[in-house]
């Protein structure tokens, strides 16, 4: 019976020490599960704070996308407007020829030809010449050169002759012209 009680004695003190244990660790389970809970608020509100930066990131690249398209898109214009008003003296200089009485009609053909194909660019790229002679001045398209006495039936400020046009593309102006405008002395 010894043997028993010992046995007996042994099974209780282990069963006692497994209660102690579970009662430890469901204690300590109960002390650690608040400081589970405040870590697991803590890292999801640190989730959130992170996603709202990955967002506030996306969206700020995004526009730095469009930024940076619009920029590229007025460097090109501005390019573009730099070449065109490059190339508007020598239509100028073309005009001139053609306005030059010649009877050598192969060069006038040559230049006429030459002309046309500087229009046609002209024209592919949204680039109008504006004709002024006979109207207003307004100081926006025009700048005058010179004044002449209104001719009769001519009123003041009327533009008289043109030494170079106007050119605009869309609503710039690339170039204003040279005008003679009729002005009393």
């Amino acid at each position: 019976m010894n043997d028993d009680t010992e046995t007996n004695a042994t099974a209780e003190a282990s069963a006692t020490a497994d209660a102690t244990t579970i009662t430890n660790n469901g204690a300590a389970a109960v002390a650690v599960e608040p400081d589970l809970d405040a870590r697991l608020a803590s890292a999801n509100a640190k989730a959130e704070e992170n996603y709202n930066k990955f967002l506030y990131a996306m969206a700020d690249f995004e526009n730095y996308k469009k930024r940076m398209e619009r920029q590229l898109g007025e460097i090109s214009m501005a390019g573009r407007k730099s070449l065109i008003a490059k190339f508007l003296p020598v239509i100028d200089n073309l005009e001139r020829a053609l306005a030059y009485d010649t009877e050598n009609e192969g060069l006038k053909g040559g230049l006429q030809a030459t002309l046309r194909g500087f229009e046609n660019v002209l024209a592919g790229e949204g680039v109008k010449a504006v004709s002024l002679k006979g109207m207003p001045f307004d100081p926006r398209l025009a700048e005058a050169i010179g004044t002449q006495p209104p001719p009769e039936g001519i009123a003041e400020d009327t533009i008289l002759e043109e030494a170079t046009k106007a050119y605009v593309q869309g609503d710039d102006v690339l170039r204003v012209a040279h005008v003679i405008v009729a002005k009393s002395a």
